[in-house]
């Protein structure tokens, strides 16, 4: 697997982001269409087809949604658990999750002063990553 740093750690599904979604969006677009050119006696199908177009493109978005808020609270324990391993104490309370998920890149030698310098100076997760000097990968993350 290729290192990760700043200008390619994000990362897609293609199946997901490339395949469902789009196929979603295409069928509730064209179901929409076919609802307003629809007369109106055979209305009724071409409402329960947008819907279920509806349905289903929400339904893949909340999944996903889940699922990231999930690895969002499993990032916050194993950092906060990596930083008292290595500082004999728990991440600051005042780190906010987005500034927590990115010290997840950040090696064990700088993930200390780093953590105590997101607080003092209060960086955004941009900022954070941006001053990782050598990055950590995290190959797990959809």
């Amino acid at each position: 697997m290729s290192s990760q740093n700043l200008t390619n750690y994000k990362r897609y599904h293609p199946l997901f982001h490339f395949f469902l979604l789009p196929l979603c969006l295409i069928g509730l677009v064209l179901a929409v269409i076919a609802l307003v050119k629809s007369p109106a006696e055979g209305r009724m199908v071409h409402i329960l087809l947008a819907l279920a177009f509806f349905l289903l493109f929400n339904i893949a978005g909340l999944a996903r949604i889940y699922a990231m808020k999930v690895q969002d609270r499993v990032i916050r324990q194993e950092e906060n658990f990596r930083h008292y391993l290595l500082a004999g104490k728990p991440l600051d309370r005042h780190l906010r999750t987005g500034q927590i998920i990115a010290l997840r890149f950040a090696s064990d030698a700088e993930l200390v002063d780093l953590a105590a310098r997101s607080v003092a100076e209060n960086l955004s997760p941009r900022q954070i990553k941006e001053s990782i000097k050598h990055w950590r990968g995290d190959h797990r993350r959809v």
